[in-house]
């Protein structure tokens, strides 16, 4: 009852869908879309109906804002990017693992019409290039280091300036500790249901430590792995992954699966998919949010079988994170199951940090 008690539900009369906020005494937040009343912070449901019963005008992409792919240089590796957005705060989007920018497609658009929006994949994953961690003699390249230093990188050399991180599963670990390692390239982070790491090696048992570790061992050096990744990368295995971690079901297209499944077909997947499963160590999202001094905002699809919301709510604790906002019949993925719930919040929390940012030159 305690717990319960620390949300209030703000019931959308056009949608019949409640959302849930933390009670979180923060001055901070002078969202235009938001209200608090008893140190409460809610959605003012009329605004977020209109926004989303304006689906159909406001979150269906135009040609103007349809995102450019691009690449860029870094480190002499090939990373592919998107692109979208002329004016506005930059927003860097980052996906989950076995993913890749094209899993933001629903978003780039819609937020590119305020935004200079950006949505990288990151090294190993997507179009861009699949080092083999043994070809280049670093066993420990696949890390939560390189793909902040990679993040943060690409802050500097392309878009020139800070951003907002928007982050989904392994993605938001990715911009935790891109912000606590360089904190002035990072204006504020949103993070969708961020990896728990469960197979960390801080929360395995004890009994069951040597078993796992010899199990990614099998499967990291020796044609075992090979043969499991095989067997993953299907369509059939595919979609049955996705149906497993989306709610609704309907949204596993087939555009979906062949998002998710072809660059996995590329050269060098294989040895990534099998490293970052067999990756147990590197920051906990525990250990990073005590660090980041940027405003975070987190979002949680409560219908979520990978990262159970139960244990999510605790990072909702943490000083830095203004709100924890849970999402109703979402699965893994809410920037994808459910955009007209996300690019609202992405827009409003935003808008809110933008704007203190501007006010507040730089010394």
């Amino acid at each position: 009852m305690a717990l319960l008690s620390s949300f209030t539900t703000v019931t959308l009369p056009r949608t019949q869908t409640p959302l849930f906020y933390r009670k979180y005494p923060s001055p901070k937040l002078k969202l235009p879309h938001l209200f608090q009343s008893n140190r409460i912070v809610a959605f003012s449901a009329s605004k977020l109906n209109d926004q989303i019963a304006s689906k159909s005008t406001n979150q269906i992409p135009d040609l103007q804002h349809e995102p450019q792919t691009r690449t860029w240089n870094w480190r002499g590796y090939s990373i592919r990017y998107q692109c979208a957005g002329n004016d506005g705060p930059a927003l860097v989007l980052v996906h989950g693992f076995g993913a890749n920018s094209n899993h933001w497609r629903k978003n780039i658009p819609v937020l590119a019409k305020s935004h200079r929006v950006y949505a990288i994949d990151l090294i190993g994953y997507g179009y861009s290039d699949k080092p083999n961690p043994r070809q280049i003699g670093d066993d420990s390249f696949y890390t939560f280091d390189t793909w902040a230093a990679q993040l943060n990188d690409f802050c500097l050399d392309v878009i020139k300036d800070k951003a907002f991180f928007v982050c989904n599963s392994i993605g938001g670990v990715v911009g935790l500790q891109a912000a606590v390692v360089a904190p002035q390239m990072c204006r504020g982070i949103i993070v969708l249901n961020v990896s728990l790491r469960m197979l960390h090696i801080k929360k395995q048992p004890w009994y069951a430590k040597p078993f796992i570790r010899s199990f990614q061992r099998l499967l990291r050096d020796t044609a075992v792995g090979k043969f499991f990744f095989k067997a993953v990368a299907t369509k059939e295995s595919v979609r049955n992954i996705l149906c497993q971690c989306y709610h609704d079901t309907s949204m596993v297209t087939d555009e979906l699966v062949e998002i998710i499944l072809n660059p996995g077909l590329e050269p060098g997947a294989a040895e990534v998919f099998l490293e970052f499963i067999c990756y147990s160590g590197g920051p906990l999202p525990e250990e990073l949010l005590p660090q980041v001094t940027c405003p975070v905002l987190i979002a949680w699809g409560d219908k979520d079988p990978w990262e159970p919301i139960e244990l999510g709510r605790n990072y909702g604790n943490f000083d830095s994170v203004e709100d924890f906002v849970v999402l109703p019949n979402v699965g893994h993925c809410p920037q994808d199951e459910a955009p007209h719930l996300v690019n609202p919040l992405v827009e409003s929390f935003v808008a809110c940090h933008a704007k203190s940012y501007v006010e507040q030159p730089s010394s």
